[in-house]
């Protein structure tokens, strides 16, 4: 895990991930990739067919995810990532994990 520093503080960013997303194990890899970051947050699935996430965690960890993101597992095909500033999340999180759809 990276520490936090001035250098680098903790951000928190909302994905919305478009495409062949679904089907794709997009959100395992997506909870593998982001273990290896080290940055906390969730995953799920939309009705829509889209994947969305929030991701928290050291600046250069949670832009190297964004980054895994706009390509994904093998057999996906992204389209686009739109990316938002968001505010922490809430409640606190443990880890990075996959939620039900919504």
């Amino acid at each position: 895990m990276h520490p936090a520093s001035s250098n680098n503080p903790t951000i928190t960013r909302h994905l919305l991930i478009r495409g062949q997303v679904q089907g794709v194990r997009y959100r395992w890899s997506m909870v593998q990739a982001a273990q290896q970051h080290g940055v906390q947050g969730w995953v799920r699935n939309r009705s829509d067919g889209s994947v969305e996430a929030l991701v928290t965690g050291p600046t250069d960890a949670v832009q190297s995810l964004i980054g895994w993101a706009r390509h994904g597992p093998p057999h996906a095909r992204v389209d686009g990532v739109e990316v938002q500033a968001a505010p922490g999340p809430a409640e606190p999180l443990a880890g990075f994990v996959q939620r039900e759809t919504v």
